[in-house]
């Protein structure tokens, strides 16, 4: 019988209504009592790391999940961490790059509605996700949800309030679960190439910059006097406006000699950025050589961004490391990518 450690650390899977709204109440292991058929094929130990609205999760919290594994990992055949849905996807991404190689399951979880409550989707991931952890075949840093298994570079939150609220983007599902089956579309646990690595820092010290009409390049100049690294989500396959007083061409190349990190990234969610399409985008791409992300969602872009800042000696070590695939999140559909990896 597999053991496993439910780690938990708030959200909507373990509120209680308040007077002020929904504030998690729950404890992991009164969650565990509303899944009491998972004792016919795990062993659960509980730990309540955190118990916070998703909201206020952040960089600290995903260094403080990962040391907990970390700690414990000798221990456990796979982890379970019940979270909020809002930051979920942030949170799984984060953890594939700060865990990376791991033969064991970390899968997170979490509801629409708390677990309380007569009618939830609750108690249905919780079982769902005790049951994939318990999976010889799994591995890796997933998330389960709405019947379905993620990888946690892939996972995007789609819809607010309906049940089946995350996607997988870009990427397949890698399983889906159908009462007590596991239906595995991708089983790759024998093709982990490298050995087990857990990394202790990343540096939050990013800015997510929405490009909209008319926006000129003074706010990326103004930006990349604050911070280390900014992600740019520009229109459709990637581009910049060429408008107003201030060009964007000079705001990059200020930042680049400030040896300033800049990503680009696409508003669009699915299909991903190719810059070299347009003009808009081409000059300036081949003008700076500026890093891509090309099929990444958004949070993948945003957490490996922080955690390859953290790693990298210089803007090179930055692209080795960025363009390096990690759990499934980028697909090698440019040859220009090779030219920025080491073997």
């Amino acid at each position: 019988m597999k053991k496993i450690l439910l780690i938990a650390t708030g959200g909507t899977i373990a509120s209680k209504h308040t007077e002020n709204g929904l504030t998690p109440k729950h404890t992991p292991d009164e969650l565990l009592k509303y899944v009491p058929e998972t004792e016919s094929f795990c062993q659960v130990d509980t730990m309540q790391l955190f118990s916070m609205d998703s909201t206020n999760m952040g960089p600290s919290q995903w260094l403080s999940l990962a040391a907990t594994i970390e700690a414990k990992y000798e221990f456990y055949d796979g982890f379970v961490i019940c979270h909020g849905t809002d930051t979920m996807a942030y949170t799984a991404a984060a953890l594939s790059y700060l865990i990376q190689n791991n033969r064991r399951p970390i899968v997170i979880t979490g509801a629409q509605k708390p677990i309380d409550l007569p009618i939830t989707d609750a108690r249905v991931n919780l079982r769902d996700s005790l049951r994939f952890a318990s999976d010889p075949r799994a591995h890796g840093v997933n998330i389960v949800f709405g019947g379905k298994v993620i990888a946690g570079t892939r996972a995007k939150k789609e819809y607010s309030k309906s049940y089946n609220a995350f996607s997988s983007i870009n990427y397949p599902e890698i399983a889906i679960i159908q009462d007590s089956r596991i239906v595995f579309f991708i089983n790759d646990k024998d093709q982990i190439p490298r050995p087990l690595t857990f990394y202790h820092n990343i540096n939050p010290n990013i800015f997510l910059l929405k490009l909209i009409p008319g926006i000129d390049g003074k706010f990326l100049e103004t930006i990349l006097e604050k911070y280390d690294g900014v992600i740019i989500e520009s229109f459709g396959v990637g581009g910049f406006p060429d408008n107003g007083d201030h060009s964007f061409m000079e705001a990059i190349k200020k930042g680049i000699t400030q040896d300033k990190v800049i990503v680009m990234a696409t508003q669009v969610t699915h299909e991903g950025s190719d810059m070299g399409i347009y003009r808009v985008g081409k000059v300036i791409k081949e003008t700076f050589d500026l890093t891509e992300a090309y099929d990444m969602t958004l949070e993948a872009t945003v957490t490996k961004t922080m955690w390859a800042l953290a790693q990298a000696k210089d803007e090179r070590d930055f692209k080795k490391l960025f363009y390096q695939t990690v759990n499934h999140d980028m697909l090698f559909q440019n040859e220009e990518l090779s030219d920025h990896i080491i073997q």
